[in-house]
């Protein structure tokens, strides 16, 4: 995979003003990205700067908070949000290049417990899922403002579950939060996503949310509207490659383009 992704930045390099060597100078791509990218992003900028000599900075959260932070005027070069609603609002606030974004990533909505839960499978009832919370705790992202919160909210409104789990709600900053909660035995189910769910060896998914229960889950990237560093662009352009796509996929990301 290093090889394909290296002689694919070669030819882009090698169309760029100073070629790879110009490439390596100066301050490195700062990256905004929703948490849930955070394995699948990482490999990818470490295939990126190895083939480019680059410098790619990522800093994870969950997306409106990083969205807010770029419209005050923190340093980013490209924004990655695991929304469209959120991307948005960046493009309502004039924080983003509009003719730089797309949809990069597709998702799916699961529920997970913890890896030595007595809980095998779990069917998306009333009845079942109060039997699993129990006097226990529901972990997702927050329902207002984190994206894994408002898919799950969602999701559970369509399938008439809602006034079970909001009483047991444990709602977090970001979907990683969640993760972490049931891992750590604090709460007896999570609502994450399942790229999330594959990172985290202390959880096993019990159930997956229908697709049309809740808004496609869909990953937009983007330059920002003040980010001034060129290799920014070529990243992006990496991102999109057949040499990137593997990274994604590992993860269990659907790849949209």
């Amino acid at each position: 995979m290093r090889a394909v992704a290296k002689l694919w930045l070669v030819a882009m390099f090698a169309l760029a003003p100073g070629g790879i060597r110009a490439a390596r100078a100066g301050e490195p791509v700062v990256v905004f990205a929703a948490a849930s990218l955070k394995e699948s992003l990482d490999a990818a900028a470490a295939s990126f700067t190895a083939a480019s000599g680059a410098e790619i900075k990522i800093s994870y959260a969950a997306s409106f908070a990083l969205a807010r932070q770029i419209e005050q005027g923190a340093p980013a070069d490209i924004f990655a949000s695991a929304d469209r609603d959120t991307m948005d609002y960046a493009a309502g606030k004039k924080s983003i290049r509009p003719e730089t974004r797309f949809d990069l990533l597709g998702n799916r909505l699961v529920v997970v417990v913890g890896k030595n839960a007595a809980v095998a499978s779990l069917a998306l009832t009333p009845e079942a899922l109060s039997r699993a919370i129990g006097r226990g705790r529901v972990a997702t992202g927050d329902v207002a403002s984190v994206p894994v919160g408002k898919y799950a909210k969602a999701a559970l409104e369509k399938l008439g579950l809602w006034s079970v789990v909001e009483p047991r709600l444990a709602m977090t900053d970001n979907v990683r939060i969640a993760l972490s909660f049931v891992s750590r035995g604090e709460a007896e189910l999570g609502i994450v996503y399942a790229t999330d769910a594959a990172a985290d060896p202390g959880v096993r998914i019990v159930a997956v949310f229908p697709a049309d229960s809740h808004p496609p889950i869909v990953y937009p990237f983007a330059l920002t509207a003040n980010g001034r560093n060129p290799q920014a662009a070529m990243f992006l352009t990496f991102l999109r490659s057949d040499a990137a796509r593997p990274m994604f996929e590992k993860q269990g990301f659907t790849v949209l383009e």
